[in-house]
């Protein structure tokens, strides 16, 4: 039997002060104590699931199965890449479908691990080649980009490639598998009547107070893209991370929480909703983010708008969840918005459930220093600079992957 506290320790008030962290992730709802691995597993585990069902995120729908139709498979990046596009189609509208874009090394030996992340302006911006196919879904307004109207223009072509750097990912040996978030649900308060909500929507009755939101919607549909690889002999569907940035770094995170088959789940500048420690009430709060962004979460967590000690759970249980499978979160020094002390804080209150069910979690009690990696079973990294997401972060996932080849789901 591992020894592990009852009450894990996090950061409230400073990330250098760990104090205990609430709710005690290793205490039920009814004061039992869990102090064996299939305690968590069996009562406490699921406990946690249903708050955050209940409470924050929402409840998605069931798996639906899924038809692939895929275009051609293609050499690309001069010889160095394999380029596949194919059709995720979970229901009859003709709005139920993701298009998926996947680079997998030129030169394999087996099937490869990947990284599957979503993107916030179609597959075409991650990089420039033209054999991308364009995106035709809602896709958020960008000056910069010259996006307007919500639709992708030819001018976007790699315009992300700077947060995508794949000649790094493939000559480690990793694929990547990306949509765009905008194909499986689109990013504003438009009643849940689009995307992914739309198309699975049923009665037109009124809306439970802990129906699914967008976070739920996007991460509802990673978990169908993973259906999707299923299919494909060239994907280790085995030795599929799931990665978010900001919004998506919350996606991620969810989505990890609740579908046991993903190996990996990675956090990017989450903050609010993600990784950090609603508690805290630091950066942006719950009242903040609920008041931004309505549609992102259920009904019922608007309710705890100043009232985060209130909440039934907190993101350092959300980062269990992902138990044993390895779980990094990642902050940026100047994106005080998202909390970095605060995310760093969930990575700690979560050590007692990873080391109680596989004997790691995260190996350091204060923050590491800018640009160094703590990587135990849960890693952290704080990278100096804003929110973004940049090669220095992938560096580190491709390092935190290595290390944890030979961890396979529960």
């Amino acid at each position: 039997m591992i020894a592990v506290a009852l009450l894990a320790t996090c950061a409230r008030g400073n990330a250098q002060d760990p104090r205990p962290c609430e709710p005690a992730p290793l205490v039920q709802r009814d004061g039992a104590q869990v102090t064996t691995a299939e305690q968590w597993f069996s009562s406490r585990r699921p406990e946690v699931l249903e708050l955050f069902r209940r409470d924050v995120y929402g409840r998605a729908p069931a798996a639906t199965s899924v038809t692939v139709e895929r275009l051609r498979t293609k050499a690309a990046l001069d010889g160095n890449a394999v380029r596949k596009q194919w059709c995720v189609r979970y229901a009859d509208s003709a709005a139920a479908t993701i298009h998926v874009l996947a680079y997998l090394p030129a030169e394999q030996t087996g099937p490869t691990p990947v990284f599957i992340a979503l993107n916030f302006h179609g597959n075409q911006t991650i990089h420039p080649d033209p054999g991308i196919r364009m995106a035709s879904c809602w896709v958020r307004n960008n000056d910069r980009l010259g996006i307007n109207e919500h639709r992708a223009t030819e001018a976007t072509r790699g315009s992300a490639a700077r947060r995508w750097p794949l000649a790094q990912i493939l000559a480690r040996g990793y694929g990547l598998v990306t949509a765009c978030y905008g194909d499986i649900d689109p990013d504003f308060d438009d009643g849940f009547r689009n995307g992914a909500h739309g198309a699975l929507r049923g009665d037109d009755g009124e809306r439970a107070a802990d129906a699914w939101g967008a976070i739920s919607a996007w991460a509802w549909g990673l978990s169908r893209i993973l259906d999707s690889l299923t299919l494909d002999d060239d994907i280790d569907q085995r030795r599929a991370a799931v990665l978010g940035h900001s919004r998506l770094g919350k996606t991620a995170l969810w989505a990890g929480a609740q579908d046991p088959r993903f190996w990996m789940v990675i956090s990017n500048d989450s903050g609010c909703g993600g990784a950090a420690y609603s508690r805290r009430k630091q950066g942006e709060t719950v009242a903040a983010i609920t008041k931004a962004f309505p549609h992102w979460f259920c009904q019922r967590f608007h309710g705890f708008a100043g009232k985060e000690d209130q909440l039934p759970v907190d993101q350092h249980l959300l980062l269990a969840l992902c138990a044993p499978r390895p779980v990094y979160v990642a902050s940026a020094e100047k994106d005080q918005w998202a909390d970095p002390q605060g995310e760093f804080a969930s990575a700690l209150g979560a050590d007692a459930v990873y080391r109680l069910v596989c004997g790691d979690g995260l190996p350091v009690k204060r923050m590491p220093d800018l640009d160094q990696s703590a990587r135990g079973r849960i890693g952290y990294h704080i990278r100096a600079g804003k929110h973004d997401l940049l090669l220095a972060d992938w560096e580190h996932y491709l390092d935190f992957a290595d290390q944890h080849l030979g961890v396979a789901p529960r």
